[in-house]
């Protein structure tokens, strides 16, 4: 008996592609079988009509359930002995073999199931988990592959027969969906304080929605951690939740009951927030009225959110106006997951807590994006987005694993032709942190049943995720591969848009290893998939207290005046407010703890600290950077065409190298508005960047020029570089961050290049 095999691979487990495939095999008449396996989906059909078979691929690829996506069909002729006993199309058992699918991201409430939760008649109205093929918790709740209830948070949760029946019923849009639940089987919410239950199901929902109402501070169970609620109209309460988090400035996201609540998107913020993956969408203030003025003080945007779960939309629907939700953890610790974690660390921070029982096996913080003048622009990847494979040009015949780096860390699995980054994971200087970073390294790898065959570190020799890559590579008896930071920066913009051709890089961050154990963090290269060569950028400057000098600005105002200004001893006196800098400035001269670094983060401190509107000591990382980009964004200057603009201020070269002290003596005699020299500052380090990238590939033949690095999310610095670059093809990134976040990629793609190159 002959037979048609046919392989598809993608994402086409956990979204209703079975049932799919299951109706258009019926719609057609087509006898066989389908399944879920290791690979993917296997169908099967018993000597299929040419024509059936036809148009039956044709709807297959063009009808697709919301959350599918194939990547790859193969189609083969099989001999099939048993098919003489088959007649119509069934549905197999799951098969767990070689992992080489893809796992869904959790997917925000589709509009079925949000029909099905405000219907007074359906028996799932106001239940907080409900969700079916298209939509719910994926990559939260799994602990194993095949995607299965079993080897989900729900094993726990017996089906009713209701549910039973609609999980085996291949017309129903719940056939298979394995977070199938309702309120007789399904997993429940409750209201507590510290020491016992106030509430249950939806009157806990009511009485959270009246102590919202009411000012307190409540912590919320998510889809992937905890969040921290409170009313993000009083001013009062949101000032309580800074000082409890002791987080006095940092930016809060919020999230809407809905679009009616915010005005003037553009079309495609429309969109991203009524997304599956339903991430924080970065706005512009004017366009979210009617919140506490502390909500983002000194920005310009604003993080905003629409519920991406039924709990969500029920507590949003029911408190009827913005709430503040961000991410429920002490200061400098990741978000809880559990809830009796949450009683205990949370304690100081929240007053009640809305609970429910489905565990969260999986971290993910809510994704965060924004709408740039080029295009979509990613800062956080996780929720909705995690594990969406990457694809890739070239083939690895190696299984390549990359740590990441030590702030916003991501790891890398990359396989054949696809990448899969982690969720965001970050600052590795915590403890928990660090646990999160090993328990997920351990997940990945058995759920991808991937064993490495190289692993890629950061070069520099302190970093957490290098040691636990390095201990990795000695467990599998392979060699590390150390990558630059600023190569790997570059080349994660490359691998995304499948650059194949020499570049040169503009990568400006913080810090990172460069050559010789140079710190960088402003530099020019000249880069391929294996070779990153230095070209010029900032002069090295002193870096006073090394790591403290991130946290506190005014050490590295202090840093550039010495270098860069003669008269740096007057200046300090009028504008340093640190009564001991005397004694930073000595060790700076004895070279005491004081490591130079080309640093173009450091460098943006010390104009904010200039200017006044950088604190002594920063509450969080880029905030004097975020502050001045804001100030120089309310410059006239900035909405005029870079032809018209007349300032004196420059960053001229000076061989490869961008002059600073012509840039300080210059900007410091400037007299104009703050907002102006905010401005300037952006405009002369973008002219000087741009002519020294336009002057290198010209020398090097180079038609692109690659922009990375934490620095390169600054919306106007990098407007204007692309501005001046026009007559080049200028790359930035847009599905990963151009931080530390997308750092991985390009460390798994130098070393599957470098293997490649020297087996």
């Amino acid at each position: 008996m002959q037979g048609i095999e046919l392989r598809i691979k993608g994402k086409v487990q956990g979204v209703g592609f079975r049932p799919f495939v299951w109706l258009l095999a019926n719609q057609y008449g087509l006898n066989g079988d389908v399944n879920n396996d290791g690979q993917g989906v296997l169908i099967r059909f018993v000597s299929p009509p040419a024509d059936a078979l036809e148009q039956f691929l044709s709807d297959l690829q063009n009808k697709l359930p919301p959350l599918a996506q194939i990547t790859d069909i193969t189609q083969r002729a099989i001999d099939w002995p048993e098919a003489t006993a088959i007649t119509g199309f069934t549905i197999r058992e799951s098969e767990n073999n070689q992992m080489d699918t893809q796992i869904i991201p959790d997917a925000a409430t589709c509009p079925h199931c949000l029909a099905d939760l405000f219907d007074p008649n359906n028996r799932r109205y106001h239940y907080p988990f409900t969700n079916c093929t298209h939509c719910g918790p994926r990559f939260t709740i799994i602990k194993a592959i095949p995607y299965d209830r079993k080897n989900t948070a729900m094993s726990v949760f017996p089906l009713c027969p209701q549910c039973e029946k609609e999980y085996k019923d291949p017309a129903d849009r719940r056939f298979h969906a394995q977070p199938n639940a309702c309120s007789v089987c399904g997993p429940h919410i409750w209201l507590q304080n510290r020491e016992q239950t106030l509430a249950t199901h939806e009157m806990a929902l009511k009485q959270t929605a009246l102590l919202l109402q009411q000012g307190h501070i409540i912590a919320v169970k998510g889809l992937g951690g905890f969040h921290l609620a409170c009313d993000a109209n009083n001013q009062k309460t949101v000032d309580l939740l800074r000082q409890r988090k002791h987080r006095p400035t940092k930016p809060l996201a919020i999230m809407v009951p809905d679009l009616q609540f915010l005005q003037d998107l553009a079309p495609q913020e429309t969109e991203l927030l009524a997304s599956s993956a339903a991430p924080i969408v970065l706005l512009a203030k004017h366009k979210v009225p009617n919140i506490a003025d502390n909500i983002a003080p000194h920005l310009q945007e604003i993080g905003v959110m629409l519920p991406s779960n039924p709990l969500q939309h029920l507590l949003l629907r029911t408190v009827n106006r913005p709430l503040v939700m961000t991410s429920a953890n002490a200061s400098g610790q990741p978000p809880v997951l559990k809830n009796e974690y949450a009683v205990e660390q949370l304690n100081d921070l929240a007053d009640f807590y809305l609970c429910h029982n489905r565990d969260i096996l999986q971290r993910a913080d809510d994704s965060l994006v924004r709408v740039a003048f080029d295009g979509l622009e990613t800062l956080r990847r996780a929720r909705g987005y995690v594990p969406d494979e990457i694809p890739l040009e070239t083939q690895s015949t190696k299984n390549v694993l990359a740590l990441g780096s030590d702030l916003k860390n991501t790891f890398c699995l990359l396989r054949h032709n696809k990448a899969v980054l982690s969720q965001h994971i970050g600052d590795t200087a915590n403890e928990q942190v660090r646990s999160q970073l090993s328990e997920n390294l351990e997940l990945f790898q058995n759920i991808y049943q991937f064993k490495p065959d190289i692993i890629a570190v950061d070069a520099h020799p302190g970093y957490f995720s290098s040691s636990i890559g390095k201990q990795l590579a000695e467990q599998q008896q392979v060699t590390p591969i150390e990558v630059l930071h600023h190569h790997a920066h570059i080349v994660s913009v490359m691998a995304e848009h499948n650059c194949n051709e020499p570049v040169i890089g503009l990568a400006l961050d913080g810090i990172g290893m460069g050559e010789n154990g140079q710190l960088w963090g402003g530099e020019c290269l000249l880069v391929d998939y294996q070779h990153s060569q230095y070209l010029g950028g900032l002069p090295a400057v002193a870096l006073p207290g090394g790591d403290l000098a991130a946290k506190q600005p005014w050490r590295n105002w202090l840093a550039h005046l010495h270098q860069f200004v003669p008269q740096w001893q007057e200046i300090l006196t009028k504008t340093c407010a640190e009564p001991n800098w005397q004694i930073l400035v000595n060790a700076i001269e004895r070279g005491l703890n004081c490591p130079p670094i080309s640093s173009a983060g450091r460098l943006f401190d010390a104009v904010a600290y200039a200017l006044g509107i950088a604190p002594s000591i920063v509450s969080w990382e880029g905030e004097a950077a975020c502050h001045l980009e804001a100030l120089a964004n309310n410059s006239s200057l900035a909405t005029q065409a870079q032809s018209a603009v007349n300032i004196p201020v420059k960053m001229p070269l000076i061989g490869n190298k961008l002059d600073l002290a012509y840039f300080w003596q210059s900007w410091l005699n400037y007299r104009a508005p703050v907002e102006d020299k905010a401005f300037a500052f952006h405009y002369a380090l973008a002219q000087g960047f741009a002519e020294l990238a336009a002057n290198q590939a010209r020398q090097h033949q180079c038609r692109t020029i690659v922009l990375s690095g934490g620095v390169m999310h600054n919306q106007l610095l990098r407007r204007l570089l692309k501005e001046n670059l026009s007559e080049f093809h200028v790359l930035s990134a847009h599905k990963l961050p151009m931080g530390d976040g997308g750092l991985s990629l390009g460390q798994a793609v130098i070393a599957m290049h470098r293997q490649a190159d020297n087996p």
